[in-house]
């Protein structure tokens, strides 16, 4: 069973409990080899190369 409020939250109360919900940015390094801005240990979009070494090659 789950529990049942004694008294009704007011939307105020209720809000400011969510407050705190909010995102964060991603947090960005750049590529060692071409400098573009990537997730971290992640693969490069634009060069295709992880810790320098290349993963998928670029024609």
């Amino acid at each position: 069973m789950s529990i049942c409020p004694k008294n009704k939250s007011s939307k105020g109360r209720r809000d400011k409990r969510r407050a705190n919900w909010k995102m964060s940015a991603p947090n960005l390094v750049k590529c060692s080899k071409c400098g573009a801005l990537t997730m971290p240990h992640r693969v490069c979009k634009t060069c295709g190369s992880y810790a320098n070494k290349e993963i998928i090659p670029q024609d």
